[in-house]
């Protein structure tokens, strides 16, 4: 009979995992929304002590936050939020806009009416915060649209591989900037919505992909925009 004490660590190391994992969610969700800037320290003391936790599941969604490319781990400095070049975040949109592609393709033939229907409820909710110029609320109802489309898939391996490009691409950053159209924006929307309604595969890639190439251009004219400021 195995005794408690010789469970107790695999069951430390996982209560740990879990934690570690709640911890990269809500720095990440920090990070995206701009609540921690580019260039910004995170320091592990400082985070562990706001959670109520020791330093080392802290450490541990740092370590996976730098795998995504998010953090950089500077020498005997800690951890700071690291800002993609404009390349990279171009590519991460087109890398994204592929992968975006086939799942609409495929979503158009495995979607429910009833996923269609809350598909057809966050775009007018869409419409809705662009008439009231609403960006960053409309950039968490753009990406609860487009995981709804990457989840209608049906595809694990499609959602996972999604997941890591998203913290790059996520849309916020490009509809909070002064200038963009909000409701352009969102009634782009609406093609994808038609093609999925219409059960048709080569639409909803084409449109999907056409989306994703607009979001890219966007992003890189952004970039140089910035990249020319005083």
């Amino acid at each position: 009979m195995t005794s408690d004490a010789a469970v107790e660590p695999s069951e430390a190391l996982v209560e740990r995992s879990v934690l570690s994992e709640q911890v990269k969610d809500r720095l990440l969700k920090r990070i995206v929304e701009g609540e921690l800037e580019p260039g910004s320290r995170i320091v592990e003391t400082r985070v562990a002590r706001e959670l109520g936790i020791s330093q080392a599941p802290v450490r541990e969604a740092l370590r996976a936050l730098t795998s995504l490319g998010l953090v950089e781990k500077r020498p005997h400095r800690g951890a700071w939020v690291r800002k993609p070049d404009r390349q990279e975040l171009v590519e991460s949109v087109q890398v994204r806009g592929v992968l975006e592609a086939f799942a609409a393709e495929q979503a158009a033939t495995n979607i429910s009416d009833e996923r269609i229907g809350e598909l057809g409820q966050l775009y007018e909710e869409m419409l809705e915060l662009a008439a009231k110029n609403d960006a960053m609320a409309l950039a968490h109802k753009d990406a609860e649209f487009h995981a709804m489309v990457i989840s209608a898939a049906g595809n694990v391996v499609l959602e996972r591989t999604w997941e890591l490009l998203q913290p790059f691409s996520q849309t916020y950053l490009t509809v909070s900037a002064p200038g963009v159209d909000l409701m352009w924006l969102a009634k782009r929307h609406g093609g994808i919505l038609d093609a999925l309604k219409a059960h048709d595969p080569e639409a909803a890639s084409l449109v999907m992909r056409h989306h994703m190439e607009q979001v890219a251009e966007i992003r890189g004219s952004l970039e140089e925009e910035d990249e020319g400021s005083p």
